[in-house]
């Protein structure tokens, strides 16, 4: 009877996880498709949406907080190093981009895990070694799962998600930020040609130097 107990919550904790990403992928379509803006990129999310204060750890074990990435264009990931589908697909892309602009000081990557409970500051040492990340341009960050789920949801408007059993549910889109911690798209980083849009997208914020567009 315990046995089957736990099978319904483990299938009903997989099935929240999925209706979350389910919801956040319409959730940025719809914000996508109705944002109107005279200017390329749309401000996302409701009027006045910033994302808010944070509190986490690098991968060298340095604090890093809203003070740290304050008047820089912030890319938002989320992942877990024992992903075993789209987060090394997810990484390889994200790569790209960090060669890119890695000599930019005005822009940083933030990979958020969803397995801080493993994912320790040693562990993902080992991991951004694999793709050559260095801080401050990529930042790998662990903390309180709580407060990293709690950041994707409300203030990135992007899913994360334990599902039971060691298993982790993140979306595959990312989302880019502003130097006022405003949202100007969402990213699909498992794809070439959206992440070419997202090359493009940080380009265009780079060179607006106030990113005051109404």
């Amino acid at each position: 009877m315990k046995n089957r107990k736990k099978g319904k919550l483990t299938i009903s904790a997989k099935i929240s996880a999925i209706t979350i990403i389910i919801l956040s992928a319409f959730s940025s379509v719809w914000l996508l498709s109705n944002a109107f803006s005279k200017n390329k990129l749309p401000v996302l999310g409701e009027p006045g949406h910033i994302a808010g204060s944070f509190s986490f750890i690098n991968q060298d074990g340095k604090l890093v907080n809203e003070k740290t990435v304050e008047h820089k264009i912030i890319l938002v990931e989320y992942f877990f190093t024992s992903c075993p589908s789209i987060c090394p697909k997810m990484n390889e892309n994200i790569k790209e981009v960090y060669y890119k602009f890695k000599l930019d000081t005005g822009f940083m990557i933030l990979s958020h895990t969803v397995d801080p409970e493993r994912d320790s500051v040693t562990v993902l040492k080992k991991y951004a070694q694999k793709y050559d990340a260095s801080t401050p341009g990529w930042e790998f960050l662990t903390g309180d799962k709580d407060a990293l789920y709690k950041s994707a949801f409300r203030d990135y408007l992007l899913a994360a998600a334990d599902s039971g059993r060691s298993s982790f549910i993140h979306t595959q889109y990312v989302a880019l930020l502003d130097r006022q911690r405003r949202i100007r798209g969402f990213y699909d980083c498992t794809s070439k040609e959206s992440v070419l849009k997202l090359e493009s997208d940080i380009k265009t914020l780079l060179k607006d130097d106030s990113n005051d567009q109404e």
